[in-house]
C-alpha cells in the first residue's frame, strides 16, 4: 500500500494509531495496573487468532503497544487497518467492563 493510501486511512481509526518509522501501524493503549494490560492482550489476542492476522503485542506494566502490518508483503494492507479497528473496539468493550 502507497504511503499516501496509508496516511487517509489512518484517519478512518480513532486517535493514538500512527505509522511507526517502519511504516507499519501502532498504538499505544495505557491501563491502571499490569492485570488490565494483560487482560487487553489476551481480548486481542483471541480476535488475532479468529481472524488469522496476528499483530506484534507488547506488555508492559500499565501498557500494550499494538503494531501491525502484513509480515508476507513486508507492508500495509486493508486487512491491518481492520484489525486496528478490531483492537479499538476490543479496547471501548475493555473500558466499558472496568
Amino acid at each position: 500500500m502507497e504511503r499516501a493510501k496509508a496516511e487517509e486511512m489512518l484517519k478512518q481509526l480513532a486517535r493514538g494509531w500512527q505509522l511507526n518509522k517502519d511504516g507499519h501501524l501502532e498504538r499505544l493503549y495505557t491501563f491502571k495496573d499490569f492485570a488490565e494490560a494483560l487482560a487487553f492482550v489476551n481480548k486481542v489476542g483471541a480476535v488475532a487468532e479468529a481472524e488469522g492476522h496476528h499483530p506484534d503485542l507488547y506488555l508492559a506494566w500499565g501498557k500494550c503497544k499494538v503494531e501491525l502490518w502484513t509480515h508476507k508483503i513486508n507492508g500495509l494492507t486493508d486487512s491491518d487497518f481492520y484489525m486496528a479497528a478490531k483492537a479499538d473496539r476490543e479496547f471501548e468493550n475493555f473500558r466499558a467492563a472496568v
